[in-house]
């Protein structure tokens, strides 16, 4: 249960890190993402090779349609990238200062949807008590990481609504996930599914912090993040 606990308070304290505030980007947030990045790639996409099997054998009628897997991974790099569009288009349109906060409707379709990522994150997690401490540690550190770069980027778009209820609506999803585990056991293919649609969602969470001009990013800090975490993964 250690690790559900330690994101949950990672979500509600990230925003008290305010050596991680400003432009240019923190040096630690380009390496945070530079290593959820590295995990994805390294690490969870190879599993959803297995997953794919298991997804196929699952299918059934839809058998025709084939990679599955990897068309979740897609799908869920397109719905936040959807959500942030959504969101930035919002705030132009209404010319929202830095601390300006969005439309209700459009905040809690924001938060709503991180809710879900956040829930089927701790699902997730939940299921990879079971593999080694090894596997279980890698997941937790890359998702930490990430969860630190999505605190920054969610702060930036909802100011204070975001520190208020926001946060505390992702780490209830959190936690909720994680127990929703203790009663519900989906099928393998089901698992590999969410694992893609996670997978997508962490490379376009990251990058969209990453790549925007204003933010002035330290590629060389996301570079070494992604280089020493792969170097890590390869090794073990």
């Amino acid at each position: 249960m250690w690790p559900v606990l330690a994101l949950a308070l990672l979500h509600l304290f990230a925003g008290r890190l305010v050596f991680l505030s400003g432009t240019p980007r923190s040096i630690w947030l380009s390496l945070a993402g530079g290593v959820s990045v590295a995990y994805i790639f390294l690490h969870l996409f190879p599993e959803l090779g297995a997953g794919q099997a298991l997804v196929e054998a699952a299918a059934g009628a839809f058998g025709w349609l084939e990679h599955h897997v990897y068309l979740m991974a897609l799908t869920g790099l397109v719905v936040f990238y959807g959500l942030e569009r959504l969101v930035t288009t919002q705030r132009r349109q209404a010319k929202a200062g830095p601390e300006a906060e969005a439309n209700p409707g459009v905040f809690w379709l924001h938060i709503g949807s991180f809710a879900i990522y956040n829930a089927l994150i701790g699902y997730l997690l939940y299921q990879r008590e079971e593999e080694a401490t090894r596997q279980l540690l890698l997941f937790a550190l890359a998702m930490a990481l990430h969860f630190v770069v999505n605190d920054f980027g969610l702060q930036q778009h909802h100011a204070q609504a975001y520190r208020r209820r926001g946060r505390w609506v992702l780490v209830a999803a959190l936690v909720l996930g994680w127990a929703t585990g203790l009663v519900v056991e989906l099928p393998e293919a089901a698992i590999a599914l969410l694992t893609a649609f996670i997978g997508g969602g962490v490379v376009l969470n990251v990058l969209k912090e990453e790549l925007p001009k204003e933010r002035e990013s330290r590629y060389w800090a996301f570079l070494l993040g992604a280089s020493a975490y792969a170097v890590l993964l390869l090794a073990l």
